[in-house]
């Protein structure tokens, strides 16, 4: 085999073992929901939104039962988001909607919990109580917080402990 020939080689198994990659790392994914005629919205003001992108997953149960349809800023700044939700989903009047992470720093996606009230939300509604994500740096800082708060109390203690000169 002469060297030119060899180079092409490598060259063409180097570009099908890129496509393989692309294609794995792109397929297998799931589709997004389609809208139809049988889904409903829904609506929900949040603090924060943060990571949370139009298409995410809404689920019940840790089962998909709509998506995000988009998120826009209200009047006083919060962000009221669209969810888009199959029509044979009742949803109690009294249900609860949170963003949630998948592990420590994977995707956002909708929880839904529903109420106990017999009475269920109209398509259009708002649904009340909600819960804004957990920001991991938020978390951090906390801890932190929490640590240096306990430090400085043993030091005190040990200060107060300490005899006078």
């Amino acid at each position: 085999m002469t060297h030119d020939a060899r180079e092409v080689l490598v060259g063409v198994f180097a570009f099908l073992g890129i496509g393989l990659l692309l294609a794995l790392i792109t397929g297998g994914k799931p589709e997004a929901a389609t809208a139809t005629a049988t889904d409903y919205t829904l609506q929900a003001t949040f603090n924060k939104v943060d990571g949370l992108l139009p298409g995410a997953e809404v689920r019940m149960g840790g089962i998909r039962v709509g998506s995000v349809e988009n998120y826009k800023l209200d009047p006083t700044y919060r962000a009221l988001m669209t969810i888009r939700i199959k029509n044979s989903i009742k949803l109690p009047t009294d249900s609860a909607i949170g963003i949630h992470t998948d592990g420590l720093f994977g995707a956002k996606f909708v929880v839904l919990d529903p109420g106990g009230d017999e009475e269920y939300l109209k398509p259009g509604a708002e649904i009340e109580y909600t819960q804004d994500p957990m920001i991991v740096s938020d978390l951090l800082e906390l801890i932190i917080g929490q640590g240096r708060a306990a430090r400085d109390k043993r030091i005190a203690q040990k200060n107060s402990k300490r005899p006078l000169p």
